[in-house]
């Protein structure tokens, strides 16, 4: 993904750092609250249905201290983001069993993968150093996380 794509989809308007949810499915709702809020979805029972329904399948919570609830709906244009920190974190049955304390929502049209899965390349790949994501738990505003992944301030 573009580093101009990147920045254009994780801006500080969609990125909450003191997360209030204490469950999974609160934190699903947070984050589509960041995205409703925003202007970014069109039919909220709908995203809230395909994200939920992806969460059946598998968990999305990965390893440290990392989830990435996702869907593609129709709901929305284009591939849209909302990213959330939760400081001392909670289970989202992540792959090492550690509590989920990163959440990055993406939803993304039904016909077309492309965009969504190279902006979740390219964000596992930054938050894989743990250097940045100290920075990102860090953060105490929304631009702290934005410059932290994408080098802007």
């Amino acid at each position: 993904m573009p580093p101009s794509e990147f920045s254009r989809v994780l801006t500080p308007g969609v990125v909450r750092t003191h997360m209030s949810a204490t469950t999974k499915d609160e934190a699903i709702h947070e984050l589509l609250d960041i995205l409703e809020g925003a202007g970014f979805v069109s039919d909220r029972a709908a995203a809230e249905r395909v994200v939920f329904e992806r969460e059946r399948v598998m968990s999305t919570g990965m390893e440290c201290g990392i989830a990435i609830p996702h869907g593609k709906t129709d709901t929305v244009d284009r591939l849209v983001v909302a990213f959330g920190i939760k400081r001392d974190g909670l289970d989202f049955d992540c792959a090492d069993g550690q509590p989920a304390r990163i959440f990055i929502m993406t939803l993304s049209p039904a016909s077309r993968s492309g965009p969504h899965i190279r902006f979740l390349a390219e964000v596992s790949r930054l938050l894989h150093d743990a250097r940045v994501r100290e920075q990102v738990l860090n953060a105490t505003l929304s631009e702290d996380v934005v410059s932290a992944l994408t080098g802007r301030s």
